[in-house]
């Protein structure tokens, strides 16, 4: 592991390793045929993005005392089944950008983005089973469970669009489907490659668990504090779709009045005018909209990092609760 004097360097760890990724991921497809799937596939994957999923499944194998070099396909067996699960949101959402890049269907078609997604399932099962020697029942129950909670996530949340009334608790319940889900799963897949004991296997679970939680209530929290130029999309554009984020459904438990009813028009009209951002902004900050969500984001990350302590690998535990940390106080 790289050290600056007696120091981890964290960031030059993760520059490494996602190096690797980048570098399997971009040879993953080279000389597949037909083109007309793969090339859409490829696009698609070199598109940049955090990588945070398989980054995770290093650092629970190394943490769980692994080797990093016996998971590197299951990172990128994980990296593949996002990208797949957003390929068909995008599709879903009808949305033209993707990190900045055209989406699949829009630069592509309906139709080809629709079959490349789904070759992507198959391409992570078939990178998943190469770093697959023991305990492949497990790991592949564990992955296609990932999968399936994924799905019943993003079904969850088409339905709570048509839905006047959502609870918060509904809310946490379908976060922890269509994101925390894969968050912990990556980090279930690094520990049980690695052959961690039962108990390690719950710490790194809880830990994925806790943390995706708190990454997507803070991303929608930078849906209104965020900085354009840094976020990649509009501000205040959950609120312009009419989504029912963390921070909506806390307002409308708080508010009363005039304030009520101008969220209760947001539900009507499935949405806002770009225009009417500043007003709602206003409601989030008034009503102490704003440090709830701050609080839930602490909470839910100190619940994960809680499950750090069992773990035998010290550099291990540290990169973990590092990449924590950056990520709810991340601008993007």
């Amino acid at each position: 592991m790289k050290r600056t004097g007696n120091s981890i360097d964290y960031y030059g760890i993760y520059e490494s390793e996602m190096g690797k990724i980048e570098n399997k991921l971009n040879r993953l497809l080279i000389k597949k045929e037909p083109r007309s799937l793969y090339e859409p596939c490829s696009y698609f994957l070199s598109n940049g993005g955090k990588r945070i999923r398989p980054y995770l499944v290093l650092l629970s194998a190394k943490a769980v005392g692994g080797k990093l070099s016996d998971v590197y396909n299951a990172a990128i067996a994980v990296e593949i089944v996002h990208n797949f699960t957003l390929v068909h949101d995008d599709i879903m959402d009808n949305s033209d950008k993707r990190r900045g890049m055209p989406t699949l269907h829009k630069k592509y078609d309906i139709s080809t983005a629709i079959l490349a997604g789904d070759s992507m399932i198959a391409l992570a099962y078939e990178s998943l089973a190469k770093d697959c020697k023991k305990n492949i029942g497990n790991i592949f129950s564990i992955f296609t469970h990932g999968i399936i909670e994924v799905c019943e996530g993003q079904s969850l949340d088409k339905e709570y669009e048509i839905r006047n009334n959502v609870s918060i608790n509904e809310y946490i319940k379908m976060i922890y489907k269509k994101t925390a889900a894969l968050i912990e799963m990556s980090c279930r897949i690094g520990a049980e490659i690695s052959e961690a004991p039962a108990d390690q296997l719950r710490a790194v679970a809880n830990f994925g668990r806790n943390l995706g939680i708190a990454f997507q209530i803070q991303d929608d929290l930078l849906d209104i504090t965020g900085k354009e130029d840094s976020f990649g999309k509009t501000i205040g554009s959950d609120l312009i779709e009419g989504k029912k984020t963390f921070l909506f459904l806390r307002a409308m438990e708080k508010t009363t009045g005039k304030e009520k009813q101008a969220l209760m028009q947001v539900i009507e009209n499935k949405g806002i005018e770009r225009i009417e951002i500043p007003r709602f902004e206003k409601i989030y900050y008034d009503f102490g909209i704003i440090e709830d969500a701050e609080r839930e984001i602490v909470k839910y990350t100190k619940l994960a990092l809680r499950n750090l302590n069992s773990l035998p690998d010290k550099c291990g535990r540290d990169l973990m609760r590092r990449l924590a940390n950056i990520l709810i106080h991340r601008n993007k």
